[in-house]
């Protein structure tokens, strides 16, 4: 197959991007802090401070690595923590000083907690208190040895910051008792970073700036070195895909998902700051009614989400009551977007979800719609601008155009390699600095690439190859349905079979009404036989159903 390069969103146009335009992400943050200093950047629970604000704090922090914590530069450092507005302070800083950042989960368990602190090699560690106590139980064996709480009240004022810290402590009681020795406060490190001057690293685009923890194909989690040079060229990436769209200083973009997940992480992180947006950070998405009212305060004209986001807000009461007049731009992605929701959602809002793919290897982004879409398209898009993708078969070759295969990428946003890990970056790229996505994807002749399945999820029935998205696909579209998530599992006549799960929407649905549906969409060895009914799905931190643990 010929290789197929999109590098413009005009039909018939070439044009690529300056990948290396900043040396470093904190020469991008610092020339957004001389434009907008004065201007709103970061917003929660009803405080917002500006990027001049945001900016000072920033040196502070760094100042407190560099000059109090007096740690060596490439040094890791975790954060855990959810969307607060000590995350953009801690992850500026850190980059700022010359540090790296381990991004951690905040609902890890001890087990993956430890893994990853252990695997990283961090020795500091930023963390809100709601979950101390899990690092507690797991600090005496990991390398860690400098301990920095924060809490939600920390940047919220006197009153309000004492008031919310009394209510999760006392009332709510999501601060599980915990007890660290030597823990230093988040407040105090602002405080000490001030007497010390900061003594900005010297960046090269090279340089590692995140450990980004992926679980991949095996389920180890794996850190993909992310460097600045990956991180800008996305930006600049972005920057030209979004250019028509975009204006600098006057957006207001919504952040559900979590900013330690690659997706919210450049996106919304880097990218809109880098525009002077003003960003809504959302703590707890999962409260949609809450989550809902916030919206209701800000005069939005964008937002990013996965499917499982998109379909809560749609069947959400109070969503089609907000105001969306000034909305602009709803990026989709994580996990496709289901027509049956791309569809409700266009209806209430008037917006098209514009879809976009990538990975925690690509920083992420790898191929994304135009903007000007009006409706869903059922494909990823085009590559970004200096991206070639392939569609290759098991042996590595391509395939001809319009077959199913293997995504592969490269481009200047792909990982460096994995932590620690040089056979699995060998397994995962090739000597041409294609990365192998574990992907089936196709692609049309005018370039657009449509996204099938994870090739691991593939499920082979009496010799045919099915892929669980389009069986899901086809059920989202039952309006009794609210979730469904489909896996493979061993049959002695076909092999595997299918076995679906869902949530109801409509109580009185039945398996019988659900098999008949399909039979009308589908072939008859793609519709599934063995139905359960369940009352939630099993979901990752960013909401992408979880198919593994439904295999157990």
């Amino acid at each position: 197959m010929e290789k197929i390069w999109l590098k413009s969103y005009q039909p018939g146009v070439r044009a690529e991007v300056d990948v290396r335009a900043y040396d470093s992400i904190p020469a991008v943050f610092d020339e957004a802090v001389r434009k907008f200093g004065n201007r709103p950047g970061f917003t929660n629970v009803g405080v917002t401070q500006t990027y001049a604000e945001t900016a000072a704090m920033v040196d502070a922090f760094a100042s407190y690595l560099q000059n109090v914590l007096k740690l060596p530069r490439g040094e890791r450092v975790a954060v855990m923590m959810p969307n607060v507005l000590q995350y953009p302070i801690a992850v500026f800083g850190i980059l700022k000083a010359g540090y790296v950042v381990v991004n951690v989960n905040p609902l890890y368990t001890p087990r993956e907690l430890a893994h990853q602190l252990k695997d990283s090699g961090a020795r500091t560690i930023l963390i809100l208190e709601n979950f101390a106590n899990t690092l507690q139980m797991v600090l005496a064996e990991t390398p860690i040895q400098n301990v920095i709480i924060a809490n939600l009240g920390d940047l919220l004022g006197f009153v309000k910051g004492n008031l919310i810290n009394f209510v999760l402590r006392k009332v709510k009681k999501v601060v599980p008792p915990y007890r660290i020795e030597h823990a230093i406060a988040f407040k105090s490190t602002l405080q000490q970073g001030k007497m010390h001057p900061l003594m900005p690293a010297s960046l090269t685009p090279e340089d590692l700036a995140f450990l980004q923890y992926t679980g991949g194909t095996t389920g180890v989690a794996k850190g993909a070195e992310l460097t600045h040079g990956n991180i800008i060229a996305n930006m600049q990436q972005a920057a030209e895909w979004m250019k028509a769209s975009i204006q600098d200083g006057e957006e207001v973009v919504v952040t559900p998902l979590p900013l330690y997940h690659i997706f919210s992480l450049t996106v919304n992180l880097m990218i809109f700051t880098r525009h002077g947006a003003k960003n809504i950070l959302i703590a707890n998405p999962r409260d949609t009614g809450m989550f809902i009212k916030m919206m209701k305060r800000e005069k939005v004209t964008g937002m990013t989400g996965v499917n499982t986001l998109f379909n809560a807000l749609v069947n959400h009461p109070e969503f089609a009551q907000l105001d969306f007049s000034t909305w602009k731009v709803v990026l989709g992605g994580g996990a496709a977007v289901q027509q049956a929701v791309a569809d409700k959602w266009h209806k209430i809002t008037g917006l098209p979800i514009v879809e976009a793919y990538g990975l925690t290897e690509t920083s992420p982004g790898v191929c994304v719609n135009p903007l000007n879409i009006t409706a869903y398209t059922g494909s990823i898009g085009l590559p970004l601008p200096n991206t070639d993708v392939e569609i290759r078969d098991d042996n590595r070759m391509p395939v001809p155009l319009g077959e199913a295969g293997e995504l592969w990428v490269k481009g200047p946003q792909v990982m460096r390699g994995y932590w620690q890990r040089p056979e699995d970056t060998a397994k995962s790229m090739d000597e041409d600095g294609f990365f192998a996505t574990g992907d089936v994807a196709t692609m049309s002749a005018d370039g657009y690439v449509k996204l099938i399945d994870r090739k691991k999820d593939m499920v082979i029935v009496s010799g045919f190859n099915v892929y669980p998205n389009e069986v899901e696909d086809v059920v989202s579209k039952i309006p009794g349905v609210l979730e469904a998530a489909c896996i493979g599992v061993p049959n002695e006549k076909t092999g595997e079979a299918l076995k679906l799960f869902v949530v109801k929407k409509d109580p009185n649905l039945t398996a019988e009404e659900i098999i008949a549906f399909c039979r009308q969409h589908l072939t008859a060895y793609k519709v599934p036989r063995d139905i359960e009914f369940r009352d939630e799905l099993p979901k990752s931190n960013v909401g992408k159903i979880l198919r593994k643990e439904l295999r157990g």
